[in-house]
Parts: C-alpha cells; sequence; structure tokens
C-alpha cells in the first residue's frame, strides 16, 4: 500500500512561488506515473501537472503552463511541484497522487490509485 504527504502548502501574496512535495512510502514507486491535482472550494478537483516515470513525459494544465513544473526523485521517493508566479486563482487545497498503471490518461484523476491528504495553498490579492 502506497502512502503519499505532501507538504509545502502556505499562505502568500500574488506574483510569489511555493514549492510543494510529495513523498512517498512504496516500493515501486519509480514505475508510477505521478501527478498534482487541486480542488477550490464549491469546485471539482482539477488536474495541475503530471510526470511519467522515464521523466520525459510532462503533462500541464494549460492555467498553469509556464508557472508550474513538476519533477521527480525516484532515489528519495519524492514528487515536486515548483509553483511560481502564483495568481489568487491558484488557491486551492493541493493533492498528489501516483498510479501504478503506466497506460493511463494522465490528467484524469479516475486513473490514480493513491492520494494524498492534501495542502492548502492560498494566494491573496
Amino acid at each position: 500500500q502506497e502512502q503519499l504527504v505532501e507538504s509545502g502548502g502556505g499562505l502568500v501574496q500574488a506574483g510569489s512561488s511555493l514549492r510543494l512535495s510529495c513523498a512517498a512510502s512504496g516500493r515501486t514507486f519509480s514505475s508510477y506515473i505521478l501527478g498534482w491535482f487541486r480542488q477550490a472550494p464549491g469546485k471539482e478537483r482539477e488536474f495541475v501537472a503530471a510526470i511519467r516515470w522515464s521523466r520525459l513525459s510532462t503533462y500541464y494544465a494549460d492555467s498553469v503552463k509556464g508557472r508550474f513544473t513538476i519533477s521527480r526523485d525516484d532515489a528519495k521517493k519524492t514528487v515536486t511541484l515548483q509553483m511560481n508566479s502564483l495568481k489568487p486563482e491558484d488557491t486551492a487545497v493541493y493533492y498528489c497522487a501516483a498510479a501504478r498503471n503506466p497506460s493511463i490518461a494522465p490528467m484524469t484523476p479516475n486513473g490514480y490509485d493513491y492520494w494524498g491528504q492534501g495542502t492548502q495553498v492560498t494566494v491573496s490579492s
């Protein structure tokens, strides 16, 4: 059973940066697709970014492209989301997720098997 624990959220001003990290505990972490999703109050959970095990394929929502960067360190079993130029509309609870099946569509939350508990990101204007 995989366990994911996020950290790094907080309250920042618009234009600032935050770095979210997610630590995993399982044995086969390196083969998983890893993703970040977010959910704002009253809204559905939405895709933010994902990365395949090969690191050659990364995926981003249009709303964060050019501002956010996803990366992974399989030796440390961590996935990181570097968030720059934050906007108030980035305010949400951010969740990391892991998928065992390498064939899933990375942008679809239903394909992920494991989820973290979430970390709050609040961006003030």
